[in-house]
């Protein structure tokens, strides 16, 4: 169910799916790949939105997706793809025939990710089912009322959830599978997903992507 999902460092991840390959996030990446049909960002810090990797991971006819409050900043990569389509906090949008939906993203009590900012989490429509990409967020109301069967979510701490935080989240949202990213680099602990895997209860199946 997992097998064509991959977790680079911070939020790196790419999902292969019917509708084409899928980067979220690209932060750095080892190859120059430039394999990516799709390539969507949560919000603008540079370890979410990096030119650099984008330039690694992108082809001439890429479709990149940004939140709106972004349009302006993504300016900078338009050279790279062959469209650039922004997104609301809330709502959804076809790409390449896939279905992708969009919810804030925001820390409830931290000053890092502040809901005006315009962050998103995505959720996409695959043919393995809802794959829910949480970006940078707290345990919001939001999240909290997410439908999915994969879940991948921050567990580092400091401007994300912690293990515990992201833990019970996932208890309640009781995904088939959960992944945790977001930790063991710039923050977080590689021992953080061991913590979260022991926290989430079953049936709810933890997986340990992360690569590095």
């Amino acid at each position: 169910m997992t097998e064509n999902i991959r977790v680079f460092t911070q939020n790196s991840i790419r999902i292969d799916t019917g509708a084409g390959r899928i980067y979220i996030d690209p932060f750095k990446m080892e190859e120059d790949a430039k394999d990516a049909d799709l390539i969507l960002v949560t919000h603008d810090h540079y370890d979410h939105f990096s030119p650099e990797d984008i330039a690694k991971v992108s082809k001439p006819d890429t479709i990149l997706v940004v939140p709106e409050k972004m349009a302006k900043k993504a300016e900078e990569v338009s050279d790279l793809v062959a469209e650039i389509r922004t997104v609301s906090q809330t709502g959804s949008i076809e790409v390449l025939g896939l279905t992708i939906e969009t919810i804030p993203a925001y820390n409830i009590m931290k000053p890092f990710h502040p809901k005006k900012d315009g962050c998103v989490s995505y959720i996409l429509c695959t043919e393995e089912g809802r794959i829910y990409i949480a970006g940078d967020t707290d345990a919001t109301d939001e999240a909290k009322a997410v439908r999915c069967d994969i879940a991948l979510v921050p567990i580092g701490g400091t401007f994300t959830m912690d293990a515990k935080k992201a833990a019970e989240l996932i208890n309640i949202i009781s995904p088939k599978v959960a992944i945790p990213v977001h930790y063991g680099g710039s923050v977080g602990s590689p021992k953080d997903g061991e913590t979260f895997a022991k926290l989430v209860n079953d049936p709810v199946r933890v997986e340990l992507k992360i690569e590095r």
